[in-house]
């Protein structure tokens, strides 16, 4: 019989160990630790220790994955307090800078406003591109990577030379894009393709919902 064989008679017929159980004192195998002989029940106890330790490290990631979330979803929901905070458009710019660099650890952080929330005496409201609009009209998600989008590497004035890596966010009203949140890192894998955005997500939503509250009260 082959060794396939072997291994698959043994698991169609795993009575076959009770009829000759003292083949398990018998039997002896190669140690992975050295070369040294040990019984079938020692080296099943090794290989379940080594699956404990295994399972322990995931457990310990799992873990540690679980406290990183809850610390930034605990700062999502500051960011959230200050903007439902926020009267008018300069209380909401200053809640996403504040929280976005400190809180987030955001080192360059830029944002640009047009249509029904356009106009006003801040730089967030100065022209835009009709590319730069094309962009963020047609991002479905955030945009995390290196340096991308006409005009973003400008709103960060001379910090924009030391960005390594970027993170886009598309403000909206509806299907209505109105602005561009733009993230920058010295670091070139602090926002990188394939990264989760759901807080990413969550920021855009809650600041393009201040930002038209906001506005909307301005103009009454």
């Amino acid at each position: 019989m082959k060794a396939d064989e072997v291994a698959r008679y043994l698991q169609d017929h795993p009575e076959f160990f009770d009829q000759y159980a003292e083949l398990l004192t018998q039997i002896v195998i190669p140690s992975p630790h050295g070369g040294r002989a040990v019984s079938i029940t020692e080296r099943q106890m090794g290989a379940l220790r080594d699956k404990v330790k295994q399972f322990e490290a995931k457990l310990a990631e799992l873990i540690r994955f679980g406290e990183e979330n809850d610390a930034i979803a605990a700062k999502v929901h500051k960011l959230a307090v200050s903007l439902l905070a926020a009267t008018d458009n300069a209380a909401v710019l200053h809640a996403l800078y504040s929280h976005l660099g400190e809180s987030f650890a955001v080192p360059h952080v830029a944002l640009r406003l047009w249509g029904a929330a356009g106009g006003g005496e801040f730089i967030e409201f100065d022209a835009v591109s009709a590319e730069a609009r094309e962009f963020a009209e047609n991002l479905a998600h955030p945009y995390c990577g290196p340096g991308a989008g006409p005009d973003v590497m400008d709103w960060f004035g001379e910090g924009g030379a030391h960005v390594r890596s970027l993170a886009l966010l598309s403000l909206r009203q509806g299907v209505m894009t109105f602005g561009l949140i733009a993230f920058g890192s010295e670091e070139p894998q602090r926002f990188y393709p394939g990264m989760g955005t759901l807080y990413l997500e969550q920021i855009a939503e809650m600041a393009s919902a201040a930002l038209v509250r906001t506005r909307e009260r301005e103009l009454v």
